[in-house]
C-alpha cells in the first residue's frame, strides 16, 4: 500500500522554520510556500547521472529531508502535499502540461504535479516544484486579474475546462503550463515521473538544472550558467569553467548536498569538455 502520511511532520515543519504545529489558514498556506521555495531547492542531479528517481513518500522524504537534497515536481509537489493534508488543508493533487520551452503545435504529456487547496469555498493553486519560475504564493484559481507574489506577478487564464497559469516577467508574458480539476490517481504520477527521469525526450534529460528562492531573488542553475534574477533589474549570469565550480555553486548557492560517489564529478567534467550540455539545455 503507497504511504500517504508523513514520517516526521514535525521534523519538516522545523526545517521550514515553525516551533509549533500552523492552523489551517491562508496565511499558514502563503507562508509554508515562500518558505518551502526557499529552504527545498528544484534539482536535476538524479535525472543527470540518469539514477532511478523513486516518488513514493518515505524515499522523497529521506532524501528531502535528512539527506540535503532537494527534487522536482513529483518529490517536491508529493512532500508539500502529504504536509498540507496533516495540516488540515482539504488539498489535492492534479496534474499539467508544461508550455515553456515547448514547441509551438507539438502537445506535451501531463509531467507536471500541482496542487489545489480549498480553502473557506474559495480555491487555490500551490506549486513548490516548477522550478526557475515556481510562483512562491498561492493563486486563486476563480480570479482572472493578475496576482502578485513575492517574486513575479502570475496570472491564471481560464479556456473551457481549462487553465493556464502565466508568469509576467520583464514585461513579457509566459505561459507555464495548462491544467485541467481532473482527478489523478498515484499511477498518474508513476507515468509522469517516468517520462521526466526516463525518457529520451525529457526536458530534463542530460541536463543540469537547479533553482532557489530568497528574499527578493531567484537563483538559478542551467548546465553551467549560473543565474541570479531581481525582479525589474537584468539578471546577473557567470559562466561556469568547470566541475569544481559547478560543484561549489551547488552546495553554496544551493544547499544541496552532492550524490557521495565519484561519478558525479566524472560525469560533469565528460559533459563539460564534450559539450554535451550545448545540446541538452
Amino acid at each position: 500500500m503507497t504511504a500517504t502520511r508523513l514520517q516526521d511532520g514535525a521534523a519538516y515543519l522545523e526545517r521550514l522554520g515553525f516551533a509549533s504545529t500552523p492552523a489551517a489558514t491562508l496565511e499558514t498556506l502563503a507562508e509554508l510556500q515562500a518558505r518551502h521555495t526557499a529552504r527545498f531547492p528544484f534539482e536535476t542531479l538524479a535525472n543527470f547521472l540518469r539514477d532511478p528517481v523513486p516518488i513514493d513518500l518515505p524515499f522523497v522524504e529521506r532524501k528531502i529531508l535528512r539527506e540535503g537534497r532537494g527534487g522536482y515536481c513529483f518529490e517536491l509537489n508529493k512532500l508539500f502535499l502529504a504536509l498540507l493534508r496533516q495540516l488540515g488543508f482539504d488539498a489535492r493533487p492534479l496534474t499539467a502540461r508544461v508550455l515553456i520551452h515547448a514547441r509551438p503545435g507539438v502537445p506535451t504529456a501531463r509531467t507536471h504535479l500541482l496542487i489545489l487547496v480549498m480553502l473557506h469555498g474559495l480555491p487555490y493553486i500551490t506549486d513548490v516544484g516548477f522550478g526557475g519560475l515556481v510562483p512562491t504564493a498561492p493563486l486563486r484559481l476563480d480570479i482572472v486579474a493578475p496576482q502578485p507574489t513575492p517574486h513575479e506577478i502570475f496570472r491564471i487564464v481560464p479556456d473551457a475546462a481549462r487553465y493556464t497559469l502565466q508568469a509576467l516577467v520583464d514585461g513579457d508574458t509566459r505561459d507555464l503550463y495548462v491544467f485541467d480539476l481532473q482527478e489523478q490517481e498515484e499511477i498518474d504520477f508513476t507515468v509522469g515521473n517516468w517520462f521526466v527521469s526516463t525518457h529520451p525526450d525529457s526536458p530534463f534529460r542530460d541536463r543540469l538544472a537547479a533553482s532557489r528562492t530568497g528574499p527578493g531573488y531567484r537563483k538559478t542553475l542551467n548546465n553551467t550558467e549560473f543565474a541570479v534574477h531581481r525582479p525589474g533589474a537584468p539578471a546577473t549570469r557567470l559562466q561556469l569553467a568547470d566541475a569544481q565550480s559547478v560543484v561549489h555553486t551547488l552546495r553554496h548557492d544551493f544547499g544541496i548536498a552532492i550524490p557521495p560517489k565519484s561519478e558525479f564529478h566524472q560525469r560533469l567534467e565528460q559533459a563539460i569538455t564534450s559539450k554535451l550540455f550545448l545540446h541538452a539545455g
